[in-house]
């Protein structure tokens, strides 16, 4: 300010050269952004010719002075020319500025018009109560100059798709302060039109392709701006309550209605009344649709005129898929139906759900903005919000195939409904922001019920984590206990059942490291006391198992140290599982060995078991992979083995080596019997967490039981059992 004499150029700006002002007002707008400098500036009277400049200049003067008047309202100077006490002036102003921008090829002069036209349109929404007359300005000051030059909407949404981003910039900015004055003011009428006139420019399509583009860097203050004021403007028609006496809401109504094919009623009598006739000729005009009454404006209230709209755009995109579909409904029993309207208001109230409209706020992008940084912006852009209608006829299609593939019911509404809301969450959760519309309808459309099904257990044992915490913890170490005894039961129970042995060779030979099986088979069964295993060796296998007391050989289980096998460990890469393998021959055998080592006791002389000795060497060597169990020894005896077994499947081998070690006490080690396990576990934490509802875990978390239900109106023996606490 120190270098430039503001009364010297103030005075250049009223030149009747054009020259001499161009370059006074050049000057001007390098300098008018400061505070000072702008005091100054009008004291010294420079507000009246700067208007003047604005009103009648042209060529790069209009340009300068658009700018420097911009600039001056930046910082919250100049308003008095917009200020409700010269409203003809303001309006005037107002009008030449709209003038200015349809008429103006220049983009500089373009910038500047459309940056007042922000400051005017949003000083309501930044002034706040300082406003005397808040008519005069937001869009209801630019109301008169839009109806005189209609076609300024259309040029505005048009430089969406300039290549020029500030100028891309200035229009997005213009339309997203047109849209909160409008959304956000009181006025039922205004913003509803400007929000269909705006939509039926394409707007919608051009900032979608602007958010999915390469230019999300400059214009992302802009952009995340009307993404946040779309949420704001879903949000107000959710709000909006449905009200049959509003002719609109009326209509929409009836449209449906229309579209449904509904059967003519026949012909009334002569004499009849033609309104009882009608209702007797369609008691379900309502129900058929899929509504749950014959009054269906009540069944709104959750979704207001949003889910009106989703639902009359559906009905009106989708007419013959929606006749096909209730048709196809009508032919099915009552409870097997699927409701259609009833489907598309869960729909509506799962996107509603999924992009937050409930905080929804208009100054979400600054605060975004200001916490993102640039590497992260990609995921506060949710284009997605954008395609609403597209995404809604999705979830209905989605809806209607989970429906009929799970053969729902009509109690089932509420599951279907968790499924397509998990859904949703999984594919737009994970959509990326330029993933397109295309992709993401064919994966709602393609996602398999099997895979729904487990992401709904993961999130619902996660919910449970996240609210029950240590409780949840606790149960898992119970249930763990609990299928672990199970398990031990049942691998217990195969052994008292008995089975089947290939028997070694009386030669003992071995080949290649693999002992010889011979055609003899070897029987072996533990006592109903659990104390003994008894073991007999047969030339053939007859069709009835022996009897106990038929074997004739028996080991004392007191006397086992160690149970050890050959089974071996093999991962597979492709799903990162470990499954055990069978040891085989080169002729395709198994070869699997299970060894039971111990020592004899000393109260009866040796068992039968002693000619198995033998075995003892080829145990040693073939057992190398396997993890050993050992009792406690006797430092006095040595160890030998007592039996060996060669069990000819993956599963006969997991029920007796596993059976063994458990009847031991020791812990399984096979894959087989950990998976089963380890599912008995799950579907036992699945069945108690299903029969647990969310509103029984209290208001202030776990511990907390249902409210106490009052006995007003009981006359007879009831009481009340908190079986939660």
């Amino acid at each position: 300010m120190d270098s430039i004499n503001v009364s010297e150029l103030v005075e250049r700006m009223g030149s009747n050269e054009d020259a001499v002002r161009k370059m006074a007002v050049f000057k001007l707008q390098s300098n008018i952004g400061d505070p000072s400098f702008a005091d100054v500036f009008i004291l010294e009277g420079g507000l009246s010719k700067l208007r003047n400049l604005v009103l009648h200049a042209s060529g790069n003067t209009l340009a300068y002075s658009l700018t420097s008047f911009s600039r001056l309202l930046e910082v919250d100077k100049g308003w008095d020319f917009v200020n409700p006490d010269v409203v003809e002036r303001t309006i005037v102003t107002v009008k030449q500025v709209v003038e200015q921008v349809v008429s103006q090829p220049l983009v500089n002069i373009l910038r500047g018009a459309m940056s007042i036209l922000v400051y005017i349109v949003s000083y309501p929404y930044a002034a706040g109560d300082r406003l005397s007359n808040p008519d005069n300005f937001g869009f209801r000051a630019l109301k008169p100059a839009i109806a005189i030059h209609p076609q300024f909407l259309e040029m505005l949404v048009s430089k969406l798709s300039s290549a020029d981003h500030a100028l891309c910039a200035n229009s997005m900015q213009l339309i997203n302060s047109l849209m909160r004055d409008a959304i956000t003011s009181d006025s039922e009428s205004d913003w509803p039109k400007l929000v269909k006139r705006l939509q039926d420019l394409g707007v919608i399509d051009a900032v979608y392709d602007l958010m999915q583009s390469n230019a999300i860097q400059d214009l992302s203050q802009p952009l995340l701006e009307f993404q946040a004021l779309t949420k704001v403007l879903l949000r107000k028609w959710r709000d909006l309550p449905v009200d049959l006496e509003k002719p609109d809401h009326r209509r929409a109504l009836k449209m449906i209605h229309i579209a449904g094919n509904p059967e003519k009623p026949a012909t009334p009598t002569e004499n009849g009344n033609d309104d009882a006739h009608k209702k007797q000729q369609t008691p379900e005009k309502w129900r058929r649709l899929g509504f749950e009454s014959e009054s269906p404006g009540w069944e709104f209230e959750n979704v207001g005129y949003l889910g009106m709209m989703d639902l009359s755009n559906y009905v009106r995109t989708m007419e013959d898929t929606f006749q096909k579909t209730l048709l196809e409904q009508a032919s099915k029993s009552l409870h097997q139906r699927c409701p259609v309207a009833r489907a598309s208001l869960a729909v509506t109230s799962i996107l509603v759900e999924h992009f937050e409209i409930d905080k929804a706020d208009p100054d979400d992008a600054k605060f975004q903005l200001a916490f993102e940084s640039k590497s992260n912006i990609d995921k506060i852009f949710r284009p997605l919000i954008l395609k609403w209608s597209v995404l809604h006829t999705a979830g209905m299609q989605a809806f209607f195939r989970l429906w009929q593939t799970t053969s729902a019911e009509a109690d089932d509404f509420v599951k279907i409904y968790d499924l397509v809301r998990i859904l949703f969450e999984a594919v737009l959760g994970s959509a990326l922001r330029t993933k397109g519309l295309p992709e993401v309808q064919k994966e709602l459309a393609g996602f398999e019920l099997p895979k729904l099904r487990q992401l709904q257990m993961e999130l619902l044992e996660l919910t449970y984590e996240d609210t029950w915490g240590q409780h949840l913890r606790q149960i898992k170490d119970e249930l763990s206990h609990e299928a672990l005894q199970f398990v031990k039961e049942q691998r217990i129970r195969c052994l008292l059942a008995g089975a089947w042995f290939p028997a070694v060779s009386n030669d003992d030979s071995e080949r290649n490291g693999v002992p010889s099986l011979s055609s003899s088979f070897r029987y072996a069964k533990l006592s109903h006391n659990r104390r003994y295993l008894h073991v007999g060796d047969f030339e053939t296998r007859g069709d009835a198992d022996p009897a106990v007391e038929t074997l004739p050989e028996r080991i004392d289980l007191s006397t086992v140290t160690s149970v050890t096998s050959n089974v071996t460990a093999q991962t597979n890469h492709s799903d990162n599982s470990s499954t055990e393998t069978l040891k085989t021959k080169q002729n395709g055998a198994p070869n699997t060995k299970i060894t039971i080592s111990g020592h004899l006791p000393s109260s009866r002389p040796n068992t039968a078991s002693q000619s198995q000795s033998h075995d003892h060497s080829h145990s040693r060597n073939d057992s190398s992979a396997a993890r050993p169990h050992h009792r406690k020894a006797s430092h006095h005896q040595k160890e030998i083995t007592l039996l060996t077994l060669h069990p000819q499947t993956q599963t006969l081998a997991s029920e007796w080596l596993d059976g063994l070690l458990m009847l031991l006490n020791q812990q399984p080690i096979t894959n087989e019997t950990s998976k089963l396990i380890e599912m008995i576990k799950d579907y036992g934490l699945k069945i108690r967490l299903l029969n647990v509802r969310f509103d029984e875990m209290g208001d202030n978390g776990p511990g907390e039981g249902p409210e106490m239900p009052s006995r007003e109106g009981v006359d007879e023996e009831f009481w009340y059992d908190d079986f939660g606490g």
